[in-house]
């Protein structure tokens, strides 16, 4: 017979609950122009369109500032001290997506 301890269930439940950036959003991390949305990634505030990128166990998801404690965030202003390496993997998640960017004669990105 298993026995599963409070603890355990506890952890399971942290684990489950784990907030991870989502990855449509790659292009947007590191551009620091404010137009990641809310789930996206982020290296630091200014990445966001709501101006908080939270801490969500030393990674940067963009989140509103209602919601910043929640889901195991630890609040917005979050800085990312691994951002270079964070902006690799968003520019290789971009590649492996297909997306690019164009920054069109009148400034205006898509």
């Amino acid at each position: 017979m298993v026995r599963i301890t409070i603890a355990a269930l506890l952890a399971f439940a942290a684990l489950a609950t784990a907030i991870t950036p989502n990855v449509a959003g790659a292009q947007n991390v590191g551009a620091g122009n404010g137009a990641q949305f809310i789930t996206g990634g982020c290296v630091a505030n200014a990445d966001c369109s709501s101006a908080c990128c939270a801490d969500a166990s030393g990674v940067g998801v963009c989140s509103a500032e209602a919601a910043q404690f929640q889901n195991g965030k630890n609040g917005c202003d979050f800085v990312d001290p691994n951002a270079a390496a964070t902006i690799a993997a968003a520019k290789a998640q971009v590649a492996k997506q297909g997306f690019k960017r164009v920054v069109r004669a009148s400034g205006y990105e898509g």
